[in-house]
């Protein structure tokens, strides 16, 4: 029986930016996924929802439909051709929903940190929308080569998070309690949007839960732009958010401090 190399091992992909410069620490080669279970209100990359074929959560091979298949050796000869420009950078996979995917992205990463170059550092940009906790040993050729995660927490209130998102609140923090228990670096983000995500306590329970979370580096709170209404209207799609001005940054850096007081009493309880 054969055995494929890391290098054959073929994703859908939506589309490669060459010189990402807000996914990860430096200047970094950043893959989007094609495919993502969630309905996110204030997604501004409704381009890459469908999955290959119409299956959702798998999103692997195929010639036909959204996006198009790349292997993991193509990925990396974007990459080389560039490499002096990614010194301090490296890859990082998003979407869509990476974790769709998880044998491509974990094949392409362990090919990057085995480059004959030299390490490549690798960064997982995430939902969590397909993780559990049942389910967990799918995902850990993935997790066990991730540097970096960037784990969105959508929102603190698992019941708004249905109506936000589509998908209830527990994959991210199943996946952020696993990668707890990993130690993997992780970076949070949260959009703040106006009506929705933007209120104090919102704000506050964000901070209580990475309190419980020590493997935290960073957290971003991410004002809410108007940016991908283009895209809704080029796919023919009712803009959910239709009247939702752009968040303040300013009222986003009050309530990303609000969250910081939250976590930092929540780690006192802990004594940390």
């Amino acid at each position: 029986m054969s055995v494929v190399s890391d290098a054959d091992v073929v994703g859908r992909v939506h589309s490669i930016e060459t010189f990402g410069t807000v996914d990860g620490p430096g200047t970094r080669l950043v893959v989007f996924c094609q495919g993502c279970p969630m309905r996110c209100l204030y997604c501004h990359n409704p381009d890459t929802w469908e999955f290959a074929h119409g299956e959702k959560n798998h999103g692997q091979g195929g010639a036909s439909g959204p996006g198009e298949d790349m292997s993991v050796g193509q990925v990396l000869e974007t990459f080389e051709r560039n490499r002096p420009f990614y010194r301090r950078g490296g890859i990082t996979v998003t979407g869509g929903e990476p974790m769709a995917q998880p044998d491509f992205v974990a094949a392409l990463f362990r090919a990057a940190h085995a480059a004959p170059a030299g390490r490549i550092h690798t960064c997982l940009d995430t939902s969590g929308a397909t993780f559990s906790a049942t389910g967990a040993s799918r995902f850990s050729p993935l997790l066990d080569e991730c540097d970096l995660v960037l784990l969105d927490i959508k929102t603190a209130d698992a019941a708004e998070h249905e109506r936000l998102c589509g998908l209830p609140a527990s994959h991210a923090l199943e996946l952020g309690e696993e990668l707890a228990r990993r130690g993997t670096p992780v970076l949070v983000r949260h959009v703040v949007v106006p009506g929705i995500t933007d209120g104090e306590e919102e704000a506050a329970a964000v901070g209580r839960i990475i309190g419980d979370w020590d493997n935290v580096v960073g957290l971003d709170f991410l004002p809410y732009h108007t940016l991908g209404r283009a895209k809704y209207e080029r796919l023919g799609i009712e803009y959910p958010l239709e009247g939702v001005k752009a968040m303040e940054p300013a009222r986003a850096r009050e309530l990303r401090h609000t969250a910081l007081v939250a976590r930092a009493r929540r780690r006192a309880e802990r004594g940390r």
